[in-house]
């Protein structure tokens, strides 16, 4: 899933986005939460702000080769300034983005980029890699899904590569009724993000094609 990628999709008018309840650029600082994470600690979850740059890129530093490349599909030890500027600079609307905070050091990055003129936006985190299998991934998915919800996006998508199973297993374990395809050698992911009494439990209805 890569963030600097422009995507275009043909719509009809019932594919037009709801009335947002937000005002883009305005910092909604109501998303920002405390919460705790498997082990006890407590993270600090929150939009992310143009003047997030150095920490950005200090983030990006501490992933792994293999975070690096499952995130971005390449390698990528750097961060251009024209990428650091994409990335924290978000209008909270159609491009939305969460940090989560250990104190002073951001742990983890999640966000959604809405396809224009649609209901439909992708979905994209990562997190580092001595935070990782606590619960974070999980978290950022549902502060995401809450937030594009409340701004008219109904449905996630998400592109990934088959040695991503963390991202997968947060699909799968979340409360959306997940469905996955392969395409061109990624695993193609779709959800709806509206209320639903299904079990927590996500169905992975895997449908194995090629293209």
């Amino acid at each position: 899933m890569n963030d600097v990628r422009d995507s275009t999709r043909r719509t009809s008018e019932s594919d037009l986005p709801k009335p947002a309840t937000r005002v883009a650029g305005h910092y909604p600082v109501e998303l920002e939460t405390d919460f705790k994470v498997r082990g006890g600690a407590t993270l600090h979850l929150r939009p992310i702000r143009s003047d997030d740059s150095a920490k950005l890129v200090a983030f990006h530093n501490k992933l792994s080769f293999d975070s690096i490349y499952r995130r971005y599909f390449s390698i990528h030890p750097e961060l251009s300034q024209h990428e650091v500027a994409h990335l924290t600079e978000v209008d909270y609307l159609d491009r939305l983005a969460f940090v989560v905070e250990d104190g002073d050091d951001l742990v983890a990055v999640g966000r959604y980029d809405r396809e224009p003129s649609t209901t439909i936006a992708e979905v994209a985190f990562v997190v580092r890699d001595d935070y990782q299998h606590v619960g974070i991934g999980r978290r950022l998915l549902e502060a995401l899904a809450d937030a594009a919800r409340e701004r008219g996006i109904t449905t996630f998508t998400a592109e990934t590569m088959f040695e991503n199973r963390n991202m997968m297993s947060v699909f799968r374990q979340s409360k959306f009724p997940v469905t996955s395809s392969v395409s061109d050698g990624l695993i193609n992911v779709r959800f709806s993000i509206e209320p639903t009494n299904e079990p927590s439990t996500a169905r992975d209805e895997h449908a194995g094609e090629t293209k």
